[in-house]
């Protein structure tokens, strides 16, 4: 049988200083998230002259636009800070990648013309024809509305292959996870079902000297699931009373054997940079032995299992007007607690 061929190119997790539009009017908002734009656009350009011209995924950190909402009423926060999916900021975002050409990943509030008044959170992926080539929407989120929130009306709009998409590109097969998602093994591991190689995280998390939860995990996504793992952190959030440095570095990237491949420490940063090598990762899925868990993946087991369990129920917006107040999302935990104490999972 002849050896699985890819692509091998650099993948960069630029770690860019996330500056926060809370508390702004929305003209300063809307201000802000474009200075933003053209300061990503001047790093990207800098960072890919330095690598080299085969730097050519480039991955940046989680809502690295706005920051995160910090009390603001749901419709608030998306007026104020969520873009629409054909709006200026995707094009001038679009430009980046072209001028660059690159494959350009990151993550953004974002409104939904089928769901007024929300937003969602978005990882996205463009391609360097400038055009979005993936649109993934958070599914695992505690205090923002995702699709498992409005589910049937979701799968209605959009159909079960929106939910979980996975970019066919020249880089490899490309899907997305946003920062604490790297904490779901079923999120990666379906995403690598449907084909994924390459596993872009957006992140802006609590970066620490320690082996961090997320870090851990990032590893183990890797192993399980055979897949390179490429994860940009905050260099820095600005803007509100949270501590700056809080979020700040970390960024790496993961090879498909759980090897930490580069890893950047605090502050803005292109250090986190290495060589995805896709017929390696291709050989590895390809070989038979106790080594490739892919494959030996039991999936109607697993779905028999957890369609034995009631825990975060789908569709709890569509009885209430599908427009959550924040209450809402503390709510809707204090049930899921309820259904696991009667189940005996918790005493």
């Amino acid at each position: 049988m002849a050896s699985p061929t890819g692509p091998a190119y650099q993948a960069l997790a630029l770690q860019v200083r996330t500056r926060a539009v809370n508390g702004l009017s929305r003209d300063d908002a809307r201000a802000a998230i474009a200075s933003a734009i053209d300061r990503i656009g001047g790093q990207a350009a800098a960072a890919v002259a330095w690598h080299g011209p085969d730097t050519r995924l480039v991955v940046l950190p989680e809502y690295v636009l706005t920051g995160f909402p910090m009390g603001e009423p749901v419709p608030a926060w998306a007026d104020l800070a969520a873009l629409r999916p054909d709006g200026p900021e995707y094009e001038a975002l679009g430009a980046i990648a072209q001028r660059l050409g690159v494959h350009l990943a990151g993550n953004a509030y974002e409104t939904d013309p089928g769901f007024p008044g929300l937003y969602f959170q978005a990882c996205w992926l463009i391609a360097p024809s400038g055009q979005v080539v993936l649109r993934y929407h958070r599914l695992h989120s505690m205090y923002s509305p995702s699709p498992y929130d409005v589910w049937d009306a979701y799968l209605d709009r959009y159909g079960s292959a929106a939910l979980l998409p996975v970019a066919r590109t020249e880089l490899g097969a490309i899907g997305a996870v946003a920062s604490e998602e790297i904490l779901y093994p079923e999120l990666s591991r379906a995403l690598a079902l449907r084909g994924a190689e390459v596993l872009v995280q957006p992140t802006s998390e609590a970066s620490s000297p320690e082996l961090t939860p997320k870090a851990v995990a990032r590893r183990a996504r890797a192993v399980e699931n055979t897949v390179y793992v490429v994860s940009a952190n905050s260099g820095g959030l600005t803007g509100t009373a949270i501590g700056a440095d809080s979020t700040n570095g970390g960024s790496e990237i993961v090879d498909y054997a759980g090897r930490v491949l580069a890893k950047a420490g605090p502050g803005e940063s292109v250090v986190a940079c290495a060589e995805l090598d896709l017929a390696a990762l291709r050989r590895q899925r390809a070989r038979a032995g106790m080594g490739n868990l892919l494959s030996r993946t039991k999936a109607a087991l697993w779905a028999q299992e957890y369609a034995r369990h009631d825990v975060v129920r789908p569709g709890g917006l569509l009885g209430q007007g599908a427009i959550p107040d924040r209450a809402y999302f503390a709510r809707r935990q204090a049930e899921a607690l309820d259904r696991l104490r009667e189940a005996g999972v918790i005493p």
